[in-house]
């Protein structure tokens, strides 16, 4: 029989309602110090790490594209500075991720 059941029925009430209120509280706790972190936060989490790659590498496309149309050559702007922001963006998104390791 489970708590919950338990405390329907009456049998060992006390007992059983300070099992539920602990564990709650303990939950609670582990929560607020960071401790373990749930499927939302990670996703979130994995967003951001996207997110923080793909916007330097789309800024560093688009100033690519406009500096071969000024400066037509032989160096590809474009895959040059999307290259950089490849690089620019895996240097934040560790940033970050050594960041959120530093807690646990």
């Amino acid at each position: 029989m489970s708590v919950q059941e338990r405390l329907w029925t009456g049998i060992n009430r006390d007992q059983d309602f300070k099992e539920i209120i602990g564990k709650k509280a303990r939950r609670r706790l582990a929560a607020q110090r960071g401790g373990n972190k749930d499927a939302v936060f990670w996703l979130g989490m994995f967003g951001l790490i996207g997110w923080s790659v793909a916007i330097p590498t789309l800024v560093g496309t688009a100033v690519g594209v406009w500096l071969d149309g000024l400066f037509p050559g032989r160096v590809s702007w474009t895959l040059t500075l999307m290259l950089v922001g490849v690089v620019c963006g895996c240097l934040i998104a560790w940033r970050w991720i050594r960041q959120e390791g530093d807690y646990d």
